[in-house]
């Protein structure tokens, strides 16, 4: 890390901007986007597989309510006496024969009352059974059928492709059952074809091509006309053979495919159905993809755009830099005339200023120090006068430190014990702020900021103006709390509290443990106190950041930090009485140890 960041200062500006538009703004938009684009596409994936899982469900309820007729009537048939008796019958003539299926138009009319019933055929072995396309004879080629051997082979209903003889080989699915006739000990083969259009009305209002294909893998009904009694490996779909119900993601001749399958398995049937939707993801995701390209161009553009205006502005950024950068130049080679006119409120500007101001001052020491050279005895304090104003414009808290021991020092070889103490315990203060960062201290330094604090201010009231108490359990020492959460409340109460107190404050600082394991810290005072109505603007100001008074600055930034720190349960409580005293309780629910 160390490395690439030597490499990186090394690198100019104009190329730094640029690393830092890549990492912070190209990288994450791409990423968001590519994120977004695939959640999107997901999305609308899903959606697309539950709507067709409903629709699928929606079919296998209408199937299921289409196929209940045939399944009724061919029950009726089971137990029909008269349909019993006239395919038995023996009969002695073409006009008995003629007059007998006459008689008989139960088939007829179911065809007539039900839409959902196309045709109802009975093939029966009585050769003095005229044929009149209900009623038919067991022929050689008609016994070497599927469904005929199927019949006959387990009983039961059983759904199937079939043709129809009657109709020059007109297919559609059809209800084949094998009918017994107990008393002749005889059987026929009843044959209900279910009305293909029902089929054709309903999968035609499907959004995606769905079919109906039975158990040999026919497809019986679909809403892509052509694919009508053809099996599934003749189809583009040779992986749905036998395929179990459920949803799957499938490839077809090189394109993603998304297949929602649910069987359908009528009662007293031996071979259910299923219905199959079937639609290409490409159908589906396309918009979104559309809109993923659409969006990555515009990306582009904006990108390209920024670039450009990022190559701009590190231009100007450069070009000013470098204007600073050779009047630097010249002042180090000796050119005191050098004046920058950079102008702005930027920092470059403001470094233009600033070393128009250093160059002045430059000049002027040089000047103090050619005039120090009248008098020898005056050298020295010249020469550290020019030195203070050198270093005036960079003097800093640690400067202030530094020459606050040197002056304590002075003051305690002069024996002037209680300046040096004073101005010992003003250069710790110092220190302190100067070392304070975001990490937690030990509650018993925060306490000893607090004490050098108060004699300091001691010191200025004196004796009897002020006097302060720190009655805090010695166990809590070790307690890792925020810096600067107690010393605020301190100054509150000695500027607020005890200004207009003459004589006789007093300033009491305790603490203790709670119940739960927190931390409770009073800081409390005798002075002038708040009346009830400044009082609740105090409590108010505390949760309000848009409270600007100055006086509430110091107590309203120690509550909200306590609150980010520890949660709401934490906080400053203020009670006060007017003319009696304010006391402040700091409550901190949880607490680390060191």
């Amino acid at each position: 890390m160390t490395q690439i960041g030597f490499r990186f200062n090394n690198l100019r500006l104009k190329s730094q901007l640029f690393i830092a538009f890549l990492i912070v703004v190209l990288i994450p938009v791409l990423i968001v986007g590519i994120f977004l684009t695939a959640q999107y596409r997901n999305n609308v994936l899903e959606q697309a597989t539950r709507q067709t899982t409903n629709n699928v469900d929606k079919i296998v309820t209408q199937t299921a309510d289409i196929l209940r007729i045939p399944m009724e009537l061919s029950d009726d048939y089971m137990v029909s006496t008269e349909l019993s008796n006239l395919v038995n019958t023996r009969y002695a003539t073409v006009f008995d024969s003629t007059h007998a299926l006459w008689e008989f138009n139960d088939f007829r009319s179911a065809v007539k009352l039900y839409r959902e019933v196309d045709y109802i055929r009975l093939y029966a072995d009585n050769a003095t059974l005229l044929e009149n396309w209900e009623f038919l004879h067991l022929t050689d080629a008609v016994r070497g059928t599927d469904w005929y051997r199927a019949a006959n082979a387990k009983d039961g209903i059983h759904w199937m492709y079939t043709a129809n003889e009657t109709r020059k080989g007109q297919k559609s699915l059809s209800l084949v059952r094998r009918i017994p006739f107990p008393t002749y000990k005889t059987s026929g083969v009843l044959v209900i074809d279910v009305n293909p259009k029902l089929f054709d009305t309903m999968l035609r209002q499907e959004p995606y091509d769905t079919m109906i294909v039975d158990a040999s893998d026919t497809v019986a009904a679909a809403k892509n006309g052509s694919w009508i009694g053809k099996s599934l490996s003749q189809l583009e779909f040779p992986g749905l053979a036998g395929k179990a119900e459920g949803t799957y993601n499938m490839t077809f001749g090189g394109e993603e495919y998304r297949v929602v399958i649910e069987k359908l398995n009528p009662a007293s049937s031996v071979n259910g159905l299923r219905i199959v939707s079937v639609f290409a993801v490409e159908s589906i995701v396309g918009e979104a993809n559309r809109v993923a390209r659409l969006g990555m161009g515009v990306l582009a553009v904006s990108m390209a755009i920024a670039l450009v205006l990022i190559y701009i502005v590190a231009s100007v950024l450069t070009k000013r830099t470098l204007v600073l950068y050779r009047n630097l130049s010249r002042v180090g080679k000796g050119d005191l005339q050098v004046y920058s006119d950079i102008q702005g409120n930027d920092e470059i500007g403001l470094l233009s200023r600033q070393f128009n101001n250093m160059v002045a001052s430059i000049r002027g020491l040089m000047a103090e120090v050619e005039d120090s050279h009248r008098q020898r005895t005056e050298l020295e304090v010249r020469q550290r006068d020019i030195k203070l104003k050198m270093m005036a414009s960079q003097i800093n808290p640690h400067f202030l430190f530094n020459a606050l021991e040197s002056i304590r020092m002075r003051i305690h070889m002069k024996g002037e014990k209680e300046i040096a103490s004073v101005v010992r315990m003003l250069g710790r203060l110092i220190r302190n702020n100067i070392e304070i960062g975001q990490r937690h201290i030990p509650l018993g330094e925060e306490l000893e900021i607090v004490r050098y604090y108060l004699e300091i201010q001691k010191f200025r009231y004196g004796e009897d103006r002020l006097e302060f108490v720190i009655d805090v359990e010695e166990d809590m020492s070790l307690t890792l709390i925020p810096p600067l959460i107690l010393q605020p409340l301190v100054e509150n109460a000695v500027v607020h509290g005890l200004e207009g107190i003459g004589e006789g404050g007093r300033i009491s600082i305790a603490g203790k443990r709670l119940q739960d394991g927190g931390l409770e810290l009073t800081v409390a005072d005798n002075g002038v106190g708040m009346t009830p109505e400044r009082l609740r603007d105090n409590r108010d100001a505390l949760d309000d950041p848009s409270e600007d008074k100055q006086h509430r600055i110091g107590l309203r930034n120690v509550h909200q930090r306590l609150v980010l720190n520890y949660g709401p349960g934490s906080g400053l409580r203020l009670e006060s009485r007017d003319g009696e005293g304010t006391e402040i309780r700091l409550l901190i629910p949880r607490m680390k140890e060191e």
